[in-house]
């Protein structure tokens, strides 16, 4: 086998000094199936050696402790793609002998082959290895013209075409045995990244995936024509206004359920000055943009410094807009007042007007709602905010925006 191997090697290395530019368009086709088809025969000997070591213990021989950690090390692999590669190696391992022998002729690709072993576990536990032989040579065929998520959603019903009368049956078990996967997979996994930052990854069972579209689609929708930030940009905001209102409900387990629990630590001088930078008790710093806009957030709490470190004011209850004033801050502006902004009273935060660290009372004329997208705006950008002469929050674009700068104001919520 190893000669062969260093064969095969000393061929794909001569293919790969050839100018492929020089093929005609059948020939470059031809090629890209030709390695299509000794890709899928390679992981095949790949998977068969896979599970040949996991079931020799040679891993944990070699002081691993597990054959996916050895293959970390061993192919320097993620461990997610270590563990994914033992588990199709045992999948294909228990598969009937027609999957083996279709992957080993390159008639289907990896994932092909761990939908149609899994279909045929299935059918075998209703049907038996008889009519589980019959589909797997039927979805085989399939496979040369469905890529694996139509190839599973077609062997849900792979029964009405080898056993109608077992139909039923096997239906029940797919959807059990789906069911037993979603549980088995699901994950969500949290990696801190430089910066404070985090990166999310995991697998969602249908259930939750279908919440989790149902909070953040809504919120994932450009906030106008002006709205630059990309489908992943806006996914991003989405979840974290679903985190801020969660924190508002007051419903979650004591150690989250508080909305005060964000802690931002500043110099007075330089939140005056807008030029303090700021920390959180988690430890991470934030620029003085973000410790401005923070300060001015209802649902956080602010410890402010004097120069020698001493505790000045953790929290003054006067610069929170909470209770009967936010009532009537709600019932004034009934959602986001940013122009054209339909997010409701509930993804919103209070706004000083006039900051607070600049003076600004805590009081219905010194207060707006925004959204978390138009809070940040609103800090970043040259939007001036103010009250018309009828009370009402009106807001003046930058010059670059709108020479004239005419006051803009949100018709969204006074349409009913």
């Amino acid at each position: 086998m190893i000669d062969e191997l260093a064969r095969a090697d000393r061929a794909v290395a001569a293919c790969a000094d050839t100018a492929v530019w020089a093929l005609a368009e059948p020939d470059l086709i031809a090629a890209l199936d030709a390695t299509h088809r000794l890709a899928q025969r390679l992981a095949a000997v790949q998977l068969a050696l896979v599970r040949e070591l996991d079931g020799r213990g040679t891993a944990v021989a070699q002081g691993a402790s597990s054959t996916a950690v050895w293959l970390r090390g061993r192919l320097r692999l993620d461990i997610g793609a270590a563990r994914r590669l033992v588990a199709l190696a045992a999948s294909v391992d228990v598969a009937p002998p027609a999957v083996r022998q279709a992957l080993a002729d390159g008639a289907v690709s990896v994932e092909q082959a761990r939908v149609i072993a899994d279909t045929a576990a299935t059918v075998s536990a209703v049907a038996g290895t008889e009519v589980a032989d019959r589909a797997v040579g039927m979805l085989v065929e399939w496979a040369g013209q469905f890529e694996p998520t139509l190839l599973r959603r077609m062997g849900t019903r792979i029964l009405d075409h080898v056993a109608p009368d077992l139909a039923d049956a096997a239906d029940a078990a797919t959807l059990a045995a789906e069911a037993a996967r979603e549980a088995r997979d699901r994950h969500v996994t949290v990696s801190e990244q430089t910066g404070g930052r985090l990166r999310l990854s995991g697998i969602l069972d249908a259930e939750t995936a279908a919440l989790l579209r149902a909070a953040i689609d809504p919120l994932s929708a450009p906030s106008g024509p002006d709205d630059t930030r990309c489908a992943g940009q806006r996914r991003h905001d989405a979840l974290a206004d679903v985190c801020r209102l969660a924190l508002r409900t007051g419903e979650l387990p004591e150690t989250g359920g508080d909305p005060a629990q964000l802690v931002v630590t500043t110099s007075f001088d330089g939140l005056t000055r807008q030029l303090g930078v700021g920390a959180l008790d988690v430890g991470l710093r934030l620029t003085p943009d973000t410790v401005r806009r923070l300060a001015c957030d209802a649902a956080v709490l602010p410890a402010v410094l004097g120069g020698a470190g001493q505790v000045l004011d953790v929290g003054r209850q006067r610069r929170l807009v909470t209770g009967p004033l936010r009532r009537a801050l709600v019932l004034r502006d009934r959602g986001c007042a940013f122009p054209g902004c339909d997010r409701p009273p509930r993804w919103c935060a209070a706004h000083h007007i006039r900051h607070w660290a600049d003076g600004g009372p805590t009081s219905l004329d010194n207060a707006v709602l925004l959204c978390g997208h138009h809070h940040r705006h609103v800090h970043q950008a040259d939007w001036v905010v103010r009250l018309g002469d009828d009370g009402r929050p009106e807001f003046i674009p930058p010059a670059w925006l709108d020479p004239d700068r005419l006051p803009r104001r949100n018709e969204f919520h006074r349409r009913t």
